[in-house]
């Protein structure tokens, strides 16, 4: 995605608290898959553990993180995950389900698909 639609839109992902922390709620396939960090307590905490994230899935796309407050997370409503297009005039063009289930990369296609052709539209006066 971010390949197709570069230069035109800046995709971004927003790292945001712990899912599953070992000191809260762990389940058996971050056990199995070695995932085992604890609720970060400081943004350089949050940060390592982001940045392993992205090195572990190979991500290529620029991480962004959420500060401890949490603001973004709240703002969006984006526990656990949860993707959004965010227009150049910062209104929500689109907004998926919460995930894991609602976590449907063509949705935000067709959104992108129909929202960028209006950029190339002249003002209406």
């Amino acid at each position: 995605m971010q390949k197709k639609y570069a230069p035109a839109v800046a995709i971004y992902m927003v790292y945001i608290r712990e899912a599953h922390p070992t000191d809260g709620r762990q389940v058996t396939a971050n056990t199995k898959e070695e995932i085992l960090f604890t609720q970060p307590t400081t943004l350089t905490e949050r940060t390592a553990i982001a940045e392993t994230m992205c090195t572990k899935l190979n991500l290529t796309l620029p991480c962004l993180i959420d500060g401890l407050d949490n603001q973004v997370a709240t703002d969006y409503a984006s526990w656990p995950d949860r993707m959004y297009v965010v227009g150049i005039d910062g209104k929500i063009v689109y907004k998926g389900a919460p995930g894991p289930a609602g976590f449907k990369p063509a949705e935000v296609t067709a959104a992108l698909d129909k929202y960028i052709p209006t950029l190339l539209l002249p003002a209406k006066d």
